[in-house]
Formats: structure tokens, C-alpha cells, sequence
């Protein structure tokens, strides 16, 4: 099999993933992975994480026109304006995952890094998560902001939206996505506790790792 057919199908692979576990519904979110000979593959528009068909992905070359397949997703911006900025990106993960959207709805968050350090996997898989003002969907101006704090993070929280992350692979994009929806869930069920993030200088010991 092909290097590009097997990045489509563990591009399909992951969104069923992604779909059977709760962490996409109906026609939401979407991926991307970059190809070694230039260009993307990414899911289509208008159609379920869950019903993926490797055939008919999205093949966009290196300036983003489309090649073939169906049509790419309306947000393919937004993976674009992280590749651009993030050379070594070889994955976006772009969901509406209910927890991380949850937080993104709440007034009083740190713009800068708007969920707390409360686990060790957390801050090495995430980093720093700054929140992204609220666009319209679609809205292309949406790409500078996210363009203006891609170079330094390698995921970003849209307001009233949802979680874009990008990684080494399509794998480790996976991984941190999946844990961000985790300490988000878990922010969510502390809120109104006393709770004991780690210190500034325990997060400062792990990003030097």
C-alpha cells in the first residue's frame, strides 16, 4: 500500500475513532494530515467523522486548491493558518468536543492559557491553550488570529467553538486533543472546588522535558 493510502486510511480510522467515542457528533469536526510529497488530505465537507470513505477524501496541494475528492471542509482555513505557521505540524484535529466547548463558552478565562495545569499529561501533551475570539463560522479572519499565537502553541480554544490542535503526527494530534477534552472535563466537574494545579514551577520541571 501507498504512503498516501495509508495516511488515507488512518485518516478515516481516526474519525470513526473519534465519532464512536462521543467526541464528534453529526457533521462536526474535522482532520487533516500533511502529504510527504506536499499538499493535504482532509475530510470533506458535510459529512459525518463516523461515515469516512478513503476514496473520497479531500486532496488539496500546497497552496490549498483542490485536487480531488469531494470538497474539502468549510474550515480548512483554520488547518491551514496552523501548517503555515507551524512547519513541522503533520496533523490538525479540529473538533466540537463537549467539554472543551463548554469552557469555551465561559466568561472570566485567561485569553492567554484559559484551562489550568491540574495534570501532569495535561501540560505535556497541551502546553499552554489560548482562547481565540469569537468569529462566525466560516469567517475568514478567524486565520490571522489563529496565525498570531500558532507559531508559540500548538493548540488553540475558539470561542464558542471548539478546540484546534495540531501535532508531530496525526497520532500525537489525537492524543492531545483527546487529553485536552479530558482536563476540560475535569475543569468543568472542579469548578467550585478548591483544587491544587501544579505549581509553576513543578509546569516549568515538565516543559523542559
Amino acid at each position: 500500500m501507498s504512503v498516501i493510502n495509508r495516511l488515507r486510511e488512518k485518516l478515516c480510522a481516526c474519525g470513526h475513532s473519534l465519532f464512536a467515542r462521543g467526541l464528534t457528533f453529526g457533521t462536526s469536526g474535522n482532520l487533516s494530515v500533511r502529504l510527504p510529497e506536499g499538499g493535504w488530505l482532509m475530510t470533506p465537507t458535510n459529512i459525518s467523522l463516523g461515515d469516512l470513505d478513503p476514496a473520497r477524501l479531500s486532496h488539496l496541494d500546497e497552496n490549498g486548491k483542490h485536487l480531488s475528492g469531494d470538497a474539502p471542509t468549510k474550515e480548512a482555513f483554520l488547518h491551514l493558518s496552523m501548517y503555515r505557521k507551524r512547519p513541522t505540524c503533520e496533523a490538525v484535529v479540529h473538533l466540537h468536543s463537549t467539554h472543551a466547548v463548554a469552557v469555551s463558552c465561559l466568561c472570566g478565562l485567561d485569553t492567554n492559557d484559559c484551562l489550568p495545569p491540574l495534570t501532569a499529561y495535561y501540560v505535556m501533551r497541551i502546553g499552554r491553550l489560548p482562547l481565540i475570539r469569537y468569529f462566525p463560522p466560516g469567517d475568514q479572519a478567524l486565520a490571522q488570529e489563529v496565525e498570531a499565537v500558532a507559531q508559540d502553541n500548538h493548540a488553540v480554544l475558539l470561542a464558542n467553538h471548539g478546540p484546534v490542535v495540531s501535532g508531530h503526527s496525526l497520532d500525537t494530534a489525537m492524543a492531545a486533543t483527546e487529553e485536552l477534552e479530558e482536563t476540560a472535563k475535569l475543569f468543568l466537574m472542579l469548578r467550585g472546588e478548591k483544587t491544587n494545579p501544579l505549581s509553576a514551577e513543578q509546569v516549568a520541571e515538565l516543559r523542559q522535558r
